[in-house]
């Protein structure tokens, strides 16, 4: 399997460890911080933060994404994204566009964003378009349904086959409009249209799927509904899950763990990674 990502201006070589993905949401909806990055003062300390605890990528969000939320019009999810983008670009890591619209994508790249982190997976009519031509990295991730609908009633014959068959035809989709898959990672979507138990057997399958298509695996299993079902707590008290789920998926081979609490996970993944 390939050990390297190319991320816009950064490059990173996955054997050497796994990646700390750092959660910025400025959003006044958040499922897990409640809006505290909402507004650019704070999203740029948040920022500061995560770079000071060691964090390797930043993940800007501008439309919450959990279970049953609306859509967020296109206009007002620029007005939250851009500036933060443009007053992070320059404090030395990469940053990563949570987004599924394809204007915004296009605007993001133009800003400098580093990769484009797509929870539709390059689906929307003009998407891949929008990315082609561009160096920065490419998360395409599952979903089952939209976030208005997808924990209604999520159902699978065969999760790990469904989901791993639905990113190799995305991968292919993205090869196919010559997009080198060097800037291509993949992702479950722990979540996303999953039960508790769909959840699990994807974490005992990520190695797996990671081997039969060939790209590194993002994992992001931060404060989810999944860690609550299986600790009981809510979501201000599911630290210690969260990082047993970050841990957990890097046993099982994850190259990057995208979570909300950097510094404690930076923590793990050093001890993890000096015993391991």
């Amino acid at each position: 399997m390939r050990q390297y990502l190319q991320c816009g201006r950064y490059g990173f070589s996955l054997d050497l460890k796994p990646l700390v993905m750092g959660v910025l949401n400025v959003t006044p909806d958040s499922f897990s911080d409640s809006g505290r990055f909402h507004s650019l003062e704070l999203a740029l300390s948040g920022a500061e933060q995560m770079i000071a605890a060691g964090v390797d990528m930043i993940d800007v969000g501008g439309e919450s994404t959990r279970p049953g939320t609306p859509s967020l019009p296109l206009d007002e999810e620029l007005r939250r994204v851009m500036p933060v983008l443009y007053a992070l670009r320059d404090l030395g890591k990469p940053l990563s566009v949570d987004t599924y619209k394809p204007e915004v994508m296009r605007e993001a790249i133009l800003a400098g964003a580093d990769m484009i982190n797509d929870i539709n997976a390059f689906r929307a009519p003009g998407a891949l378009e929008a990315v082609a031509d561009s160096d920065c990295g490419l998360c395409v991730m599952h979903m089952q349904s939209i976030p208005e609908t997808m924990q209604q009633q999520p159902a699978y014959r065969d999760v790990v086959r469904e989901v791993a068959d639905f990113l190799r035809e995305r991968v292919d989709a993205m090869l196919a409009v010559g997009i080198n898959p060097e800037r291509i990672c993949i992702d479950p979507g722990f979540g996303f249209g999953k039960t508790l138990e769909h959840n699990l057997a994807l974490m005992r399958n990520i190695g797996k799927i990671q081997q039969e298509i060939g790209l590194p695996l993002l994992a992001g299993v931060s404060r989810k509904a999944m860690i609550g079902a299986i600790t009981g707590k809510p979501v201000e008290q599911r630290l210690a899950g969260s990082l047993a789920g970050a841990l957990a998926a890097i046993a099982h081979g994850a190259k990057i763990v995208r979570v909300h609490d950097v510094a404690e996970t930076v923590d793990a993944v050093k001890v993890w990674q000096a015993s391991h």
